[in-house]
């Protein structure tokens, strides 16, 4: 982790037992949103990508949030020490009028409600998904503007949707974006999982430059997540990716559906409690939330993937046979530069996948075709940065030495950033 996380959260739990109960007869099937303009990374085009949920706020000043993709959770949380209690309805989540929906904290007790500290002295709300929409992979993000003051604690989150079956962390969490009061300038990803959960979760932190806050404007924050690779980041700028090889041989529990979450929590462990200084109510204003995914399918149509002088990734002579090389050359429309980017996480063309030579994960190792087989050499991961990773090896997609002529061909090399490991895919 990039900075200390002393007395850091042991965990996010549903607020009561009978929460995580519920969750062992909900569905897992994906509920579709309303149409929406897709947010997809910019690694695809619009038509690479398919919008799955999608909720923009908009209704009248005061409404309560949308009960097809939202149910609204009530009570508090002593597992995190945290000093507020969530409220139904509309009293603490509502929607602005203005294409926004407003989570407010604020300092009062008007339901006399009851705390695992005694008389509740705080209210705000929480937010998921859970029975009414999960996914497995893609983009997912949102545009907020987060609050601020000490004891200020703002989450944007998803959990295993078998959370009711096997517990958390078994279950795996994915801290989107997680904010403390006493860091203004600094957000948090974060995985939990079995053997790397609450302070040994396993993350990143990500600053603004020149002493910014995140609550003076509007950001966006975004995972990227495929088979075994998810990538954050902040306003497109990627800061962090996780594979199974971060984990120390502990268990990747992230390629099953997951549901999201959005709340505002005051106080518990990890940001402290509130003080003098901590101006209340307090609000999160979430412009939108949005899920998209691959919509093609293994082995299908596909598109181009061009890269460094504008060139496509070609099959050399259009050939099938196994071990054929993959090149970089002249876009011209063939089928050897038809490529189908699957929810698998295989990349495909002339019915065969992109493949890793041998399975290697050593800097020049070279890329080819070969029989679709399921291995980790022919997964790869299209995160926001435009970069094209193998999650096995946690390198990128390279054309060898930069060059952009005729035949040159790619290999795998420790990402860098470089013009020569940008990708665009298209449908």
């Amino acid at each position: 982790m990039d900075s200390p996380r002393l007395s850091r959260r042991s965990r996010r739990l549903f607020l009561s037992l009978a929460s995580v109960l519920a969750l062992t007869s909900l569905t897992t099937g994906l509920a579709q949103g309303a149409p929406a303009p897709a947010a997809e990374a910019p690694a695809r085009t619009a038509a690479a990508a398919a919008v799955t949920f999608s909720d923009e706020f908009d209704g009248p000043a005061g409404a309560a949030v949308d009960g097809g993709k939202w149910q609204i959770e009530t009570g508090d949380n002593v597992n995190n020490h945290e000093r507020q209690y969530y409220t139904a309805g509309n009293r603490n989540a509502a929607l602005d009028g203005q294409g926004h929906l407003v989570i407010t904290a604020r300092k009062e007790n008007p339901g006399n409600y009851q705390c695992w500290y005694g008389r509740c002295e705080y209210t705000s709300a929480r937010l998921n998904t859970a029975g009414k929409f999960t996914t497995t992979y893609g983009r997912v993000e949102a545009r907020m503007k987060i609050p601020r003051g000490q004891g200020i604690w703002p989450a944007f989150w998803m959990l295993g949707n078998d959370i009711g079956q096997v517990g958390w962390p078994n279950s795996g969490e994915i801290d989107i974006m997680e904010n403390v009061g006493f860091e203004p300038g600094t957000v948090h990803g974060t995985l939990h999982g079995p053997g790397y959960s609450g302070s040994d979760g396993i993350g990143a932190g990500y600053s603004l430059p020149g002493g910014q806050a995140f609550a003076d404007a509007f950001h966006t924050f975004a995972v990227d997540w495929s088979p075994n690779a998810i990538t954050w980041s902040v306003d497109g700028t990627v800061y962090q990716r996780r594979t199974p090889a971060d984990l120390g041989g502990r268990q990747w529990v992230f390629n099953k559906p997951f549901f999201v979450i959005l709340n505002l929590a005051v106080g518990g462990y990890w940001p402290g409690d509130p003080d003098g200084s901590t101006p209340l109510p307090q609000q999160l204003v979430v412009d939108y939330v949005r899920v998209s995914s691959d919509s093609g399918q293994p082995g299908g149509g596909g598109g181009p993937i061009s890269g460094l002088g504008g060139k496509c990734v070609d099959v050399a002579a259009g050939g099938t046979a196994n071990g054929t090389a993959v090149q970089l050359y002249d876009c011209n429309g063939t089928a050897a530069q038809q490529w189908s980017v699957g929810g698998d996480g295989t990349i495909r063309a002339l019915g065969k996948c992109l493949d890793v030579a041998s399975g290697g994960t050593a800097n020049g190792t070279q890329v080819q075709l070969w029989d679709c087989n399921g291995s980790a050499a022919q997964q790869w991961a299209t995160p926001a940065a435009r970069d094209i990773v193998n999650p096995q090896a946690d390198k990128c997609l390279d054309v060898t030495g930069g060059s952009a002529v005729n035949g040159a061909r790619l290999q795998i090399w420790t990402c860098t950033g470089a013009a020569n490991q940008k990708w665009t895919v298209t449908r």
